[in-house]
């Protein structure tokens, strides 16, 4: 097994607590309606959303994976962050044990927020993670967070 850990950080002027509760506290009811070209639906599959909550996460059709499944290991609604590992999914784990992320939202001076993400990659045998594929990773974690910041800026209520 090959250990590779990477960490990005995203820096927003949406307010660290909002951006929280819209991102993580209710991905699996705002990402499928915020990205539907990708993402088929959301659905939790035990749990209510906290720690040992399992979801799994369905694209659409002509996408790489069918699906994925992620485990909420620890969430912190007090210190903005949330661990949780990808645990499941079609052709994805092939060539992963397991994938680990941590996130944290803290304030800015100015009234936004930084978050920072952490990745852990629990590869199986001796597989290799190549440039192509981290930075098709981060440009689809970095869509996410795109899409969530735009939507809360269009709707200034939502997640308030």
């Amino acid at each position: 097994m090959v250990v590779f850990k990477l960490s990005d950080e995203y820096s927003s002027p949406i307010p660290a607590a909002r951006f929280f509760r819209a991102l993580i506290g209710d991905f699996h009811n705002l990402i499928p309606k915020l990205m539907p070209e990708a993402i088929g639906s959301i659905d939790i599959v035990q749990g209510d959303g906290g720690a040992g909550t399992i979801m799994q996460i369905n694209f659409t059709e002509g996408r790489e994976l069918s699906f994925i499944k992620s485990r909420v290991d620890m969430l912190d609604e007090e210190t903005l962050t949330c661990v949780y590992k990808l645990i499941e999914g079609s052709q994805l784990m092939e060539k992963f044990e397991s994938i680990a992320y941590e996130v944290n939202f803290e304030p800015t001076p100015d009234g936004g927020s930084k978050s920072r993400i952490a990745s852990t990659y629990y590869t199986k045998g001796d597989f290799q993670l190549n440039e192509e594929e981290i930075k098709a990773g981060r440009e689809r974690g970095l869509g996410i967070y795109i899409a969530v910041e735009a939507y809360l800026l269009q709707n200034s209520d939502a997640y308030a």
